[in-house]
């Protein structure tokens, strides 16, 4: 096989790869905005010292170890759905993106909170990755290293986190709701480009 050949035969894989980490660099910071908006609020709330840090370590923790445990199903019943997994893709990124847009016209769920404990960011982190775990089926189809893609979701999420505390605490909620009309959307996007391409 001459040098052009073999160039030719590996051009399309790295641009594959290429293509993907950029969808996962993508789904991170889609799947982040949920935790950014509630990161904002907590922030214009009740903003105590190391709130920024305990926020990115428990939301970037969770929404890390998520989309893993979907991913570990997704693998699980891939054999069995492999002809249909494009839709499942599709129809689950659609209904959380949709879920995410919708919520980003209702009041956040940090308005209810009294005192921002360690249990109460426990449930908070669990609440807002649960839609992680159903887009943890997708990194199945896609051509990247899924450990690398969950630390790139985890450490998207703690950054986020903590810049969100930092904006809620300086200027207030304007952005909470724009956040999660903006990962809603990018989810949904993700969705169509997975079912068509």
């Amino acid at each position: 096989m001459t040098l052009q050949a073999r160039h030719e035969k590996c051009a399309p894989r790295t641009t594959l790869r290429k293509s993907n980490m950029l969808d996962v660099i993508i789904l991170a910071i889609a799947l982040s905005m949920d935790a950014f908006a509630v990161s904002i609020g907590l922030g214009a709330k009740k903003n105590t010292p190391g709130l920024a840090l305990k926020a990115g370590l428990y939301f970037g923790i969770f929404q890390a170890l998520m989309p893993f445990i979907g991913y570990l199903g997704g693998r699980g019943v891939l054999g069995w759905t492999e002809s249909y997994a494009h839709w499942i893709a599709f129809g689950l990124l659609v209904l959380i993106g949709a879920k995410m847009f919708y919520e980003g016209f209702q009041e956040g769920i940090e308005e209810d909170i009294s005192a921002i404990t360690n249990k109460m960011m426990l449930v908070l982190a669990i609440a807002t990755s649960i839609d992680a775990m159903a887009a943890g089926f997708s990194l199945t189809l896609l051509d990247a290293n899924p450990y690398i893609a969950f630390m790139i979701i985890g450490i998207t999420t703690f950054a986020f986190s903590w810049v969100g505390v930092l904006i809620g605490k300086n200027s207030g909620t304007w952005l909470e709701s724009k956040a999660e009309i903006f990962g809603g959307t990018v989810l949904i996007l993700m969705g169509f480009k997975i079912l068509l391409f």
